[in-house]
């Protein structure tokens, strides 16, 4: 239908072009202006996405200034439009000119019609994404977030988001697994806010953290004097997290034989405390979370095959933050802003060489070391921008030297390369196609051949 055609303004004075152009274009919503006045008016009444802007226009049609004008006028009313402008044989300098003030893409006449259309759908695509770009950057405050908080512009890191949101209001146990740093308890939360479990408690308890001798009183709490020192009747993490979440961080490190009494909840929904005798209902969901290899603890028989099954109903794996390309300095720049406003205002943003030191890195504590070291270097920093020394990075690792395959290899590095551009450049299309040295229109190719549209 005519009201969901997106919306194209050619901004053209030769009545026969006018025509011939809109005869081509009949999946846009197609509006004719033939000089400034009426071009601006259409900018102001139909705000189109995409705009063709011929630079010679009455009074001035064997040069530029009413062109430019027009120009001009979009950049400052509607400066994400995509203005395309027609250069003459000789007016190349014009039209980079053009480019210079915010125009997307020039054309040249006479008019290719089947070039200018796929040039036009070039900009109206890269409108789109540079305009989700823009709401979640907006939503996220810096970057991109999923499940609330977490920030990622990585397609592994938001399928894994996308899969506890679906899970999130049910009512399975949720196993997290992945190397430590990688946001797990992050995760957990983000489940637990998207859950119909949100305003009752998310409690938190980190297995590996709590002497053996102590873990069961964490758990499943103590009647008063039910043990040297228990002076009173206390509730354990279950408990608290009656109608809410709780959280068990480092699950493999739970003793075997508390292993049996947290099987029992899960089976019967029902604790006891050390030294009493009833039994308490608890409506508790587990999620739980390890980065040690359970299928291998059980063959070893240090973990319950049959909690395993019970605590891994659903199964996450969480790629590290050398698995999420771009993600680093993205995730960077949110630490940098919060760092630099609790210890050092003075520091803004990161050098050149610190920014490729982040890239290159292979960052083997993940996002928990991503974090300190941005921590220390805006405490350490002396000037307004944090070097690659003030972080004590030194340079990249080599990733995949197995990859023998040249194409397989250059696809590799080419999604590597663009993606770390595109965080980068907090997605913005322009300064990203600069950054890696090739056009727009070339760029929107590469994201498309490769899928790395969001």
């Amino acid at each position: 239908m005519a009201d969901t055609k997106p919306k194209l303004l050619i901004v053209e004075d030769d009545e026969g072009l006018q025509a011939q152009l809109k005869w081509a274009y009949e999946d846009f919503d197609v509006i004719i202006a033939g000089d400034r006045e009426s071009a601006i008016a259409a900018l102001r009444s139909e705000m189109p996405k995409v705009v063709t802007l011929d630079l010679g226009l009455p009074p001035d049609p064997d040069g530029t200034s009413e062109g430019f004008a027009v120009l001009d006028a979009i950049m400052a009313l509607k400066p994400d439009t995509k203005v395309i402008v027609a250069s003459g044989h000789e007016a190349r300098e014009s039209a980079l000119g053009a480019i210079e003030r915010g125009a997307y893409d020039f054309y040249q006449k006479p008019v290719d019609i089947e070039q200018l259309g796929l040039i036009v759908r070039r900009a109206l695509n890269l409108h789109h994404i540079e305009a989700e770009n823009r709401r979640l950057a907006a939503k996220a405050g810096e970057g991109n977030t999923v499940l609330g908080r977490l920030v990622t512009s990585a397609p592994e890191m938001v399928k894994v988001a996308r899969t506890i949101e679906r899970v999130a209001n049910t009512n399975v146990s949720v196993m997290l697994l992945g190397a430590s740093g990688t946001g797990k308890e992050l995760l957990a939360r983000g489940l637990h806010d998207a859950s119909d479990r949100k305003d009752a408690n998310f409690v938190a308890i980190n297995c590996a953290a709590i002497p053996e001798n102590l873990l069961e009183s964490e758990l499943f709490g103590h009647e008063k004097g039910a043990f040297t020192g228990a002076v009173k009747t206390t509730e354990g993490k279950i408990e608290m997290a009656d109608g809410g979440t709780l959280f068990l961080d480092e699950v493999g490190d739970i003793p075997l034989p508390l292993q049996v009494k947290l099987l029992r909840f899960l089976q019967e929904r029902t604790i006891e405390r050390i030294g009493g005798r009833k039994s308490i209902a608890v409506d508790t969901r587990i999620v739980c979370a390890t980065h040690q290899d359970l299928e291998s603890m059980i063959a070893h028989q240090r973990f319950r095959e049959d909690l395993f099954y019970r605590l891994a109903e659903v199964v996450v794996k969480i790629p590290s933050l050398a698995e999420r390309p771009g993600d680093a300095a993205l995730l960077a720049k949110v630490f940098l802003k919060r760092f630099a406003k609790e210890m050092n205002p003075a520091v803004t943003g990161f050098a050149p060489d610190a920014l490729a030191a982040i890239d290159g890195w292979g960052w083997p504590g993940n996002v928990r070391e991503l974090e300190n070291r941005v921590k220390r270097a805006v405490i350490m920093a002396d000037g307004k921008l944090v070097s690659a020394e003030d972080l004590d990075l030194d340079g990249g690792e080599e990733e995949n030297p197995e990859i023998l395959n040249i194409k397989s290899a250059r696809e590799q590095s080419d999604r590597k390369v663009i993606r770390h551009a595109l965080a980068r450049s907090e997605g913005n299309i322009s300064n990203t196609a600069k950054l890696l040295g090739i056009s727009r229109p070339t760029l929107y190719d590469l994201l498309k051949q490769y899928d790395l549209q969001t």
